[in-house]
């Protein structure tokens, strides 16, 4: 490895319009991802199928070629024009977001949810390697974990703006579409929610492609693209940081899925709330407490390394599973709504910090030419087992294990707390492994 002098990083002002606008990206992405789980109760008695199959559609559908076509995508990423990349993906998710309304059968919507996953496979790699490249390592958490914000924008926003269409729409007159027919009230959702998006890709015109930094050097003395052998060995090589990283961040997120998945149907399980009453006070929640969780964990993951804490963005990502963990595994089990929710502020808090920070964390250890490569696999990682297990586990323990719909709280609580004790245990055995990580990349960095 050799120290090479790349271009200047571009203006800090650009960069974060640039940064605004794949956040805003990510915002439609999660609303379109997550609307469906608001719609659990009238897709169940439409189709007359369990929470077993509902499961299927949050998790194994979505994720089936969301995980498999990152590392094509994100090694695509690595070579050619990441906001073409950005701008595909958005029109295929929206369009296939609004066939979601067109699903007459479960089969029909099992397909249309893969195709929302396709679409949304193009997002994380490709925007994470382009904000990597508008600004210099010691100023990248800032942006990166205002970028994760998305996640909670985009979930609140479901909630709350999606919860007022949905009691908007299932008091409105039906929907009568040429060819298509009558749609039901759910249906009409997903249509109203998928076609705004498009406007986002247009909006991705406005992109700039930025120089690319933090190049290893090839065999040859020129930093270049780097054949997959060679990205597999350099992960290989350091295993003990890659692997518990990604594994810790998997079992977190299937916390963070169960909760956003599943809790608006406890509540109207439980307490008897509303889709309306249930989507506004969690999604105020989210709304509120994600972003404040974002964005306190990158400025403090910065501040840490800023000032020689090599590890400071593990420490803050394990920070953020130690208030996640105990909250997930108490809320379902309060004796009121009110509390709750309560809790769920520290769920959603919890959940926010380690977001952020642990995909910062990666971008401070992997070289350029294996950026968007190594962020497909660590999402493939984390969403096989998070959008997977996050959703079924629950629901199988409702179906199989308890065998009553009303018992649901309980399943959430049980899968939060053993899962969460597994999270904590790989990311403390990461920390020492990360920072051994961060003083290798700090020796060959451009910054």
């Amino acid at each position: 490895m050799s120290e090479n002098k790349p271009p200047e990083y571009p203006n800090p002002t650009y960069g974060w319009y640039v940064v605004c606008v794949l956040t805003l990206a990510y915002v439609f992405s999660f609303l379109d991802r997550q609307i469906l789980a608001l719609l659990i109760e009238p897709i169940r008695k439409d189709m007359d199928i369990s929470d077993t199959q509902i499961s299927l559609l949050l998790g194994l559908a979505f994720s089936i070629f969301y995980t498999l076509l990152g590392v094509p995508i994100g090694r695509l990423a690595d070579r050619k024009s990441r906001r073409g990349i950005i701008a595909v993906g958005i029109t295929i998710w929206c369009i296939m977001t609004a066939a979601c309304g067109l699903a007459k059968t479960f089969t029909q919507l099992f397909l249309a949810r893969v195709g929302v996953g396709i679409g949304e496979a193009s997002l994380n790699p490709s925007a994470l390697s382009l904000i990597s490249d508008y600004f210099p390592r010691n100023k990248r958490a800032r942006p990166i974990g205002f970028y994760n914000m998305g996640v909670s924008l985009g979930a609140g926003v479901a909630m709350v703006i999606g919860g007022q269409i949905i009691a908007w729409v299932f008091e409105a007159p039906p929907i009568e579409l040429p060819v298509v027919g009558t749609l039901q009230p759910w249906q009409a959702v997903f249509v109203m929610v998928g076609l705004p998006g498009l406007l986002i890709a247009v909006l991705m015109a406005t992109v700039k492609e930025p120089a690319r930094h933090d190049k290893l050097t090839t065999a040859d003395g020129q930093p270049d693209f780097l054949p997959m052998k060679d990205v597999m060995r350099f992960l290989l090589d350091r295993k003990a940081t890659y692997l518990s990283l990604f594994l810790g961040m998997s079992v977190v997120t299937i916390v963070g899925y169960g909760f956003l998945f599943w809790i608006p149907t406890m509540f109207i399980r439980t307490w008897g709330w509303s889709i309306a009453e249930v989507s506004m006070a969690y999604g105020l929640v989210v709304l509120v407490f994600g972003p404040i969780g974002v964005n306190l964990g990158g400025w403090l993951a910065q501040r840490l390394y800023q000032r020689g804490r090599r590890a400071g963005h593990m420490r803050v990502t394990i920070l953020g599973a130690f208030i996640l963990v105990p909250s997930a595994t108490l809320a379902p089990l309060m004796p009121t709504p009110e509390l709750a929710l309560l809790m769920l502020v520290f769920v959603t808090l919890g959940a926010a910090m380690p977001s952020a920070t642990a995909a910062a964390a990666l971008m401070m250890i992997v070289p350029n030419q294996m950026r968007g490569q190594t962020v497909a696999m660590y999402y493939f990682v984390t969403n096989v087992l998070g959008l997977t297990i996050g959703s079924s586990a629950i629901a199988m323990m409702t179906d199989y294990v308890f065998k009553d719909d009303a018992a649901l709280r309980y399943s959430i609580a049980w899968v939060s707390g053993t899962t969460g004790v597994v999270a904590l245990a790989l990311l403390l055995y990461n920390l020492s492994h990360y920072r051994k990580s961060v003083i290798e990349a700090d020796a060959w960095s451009n910054d």
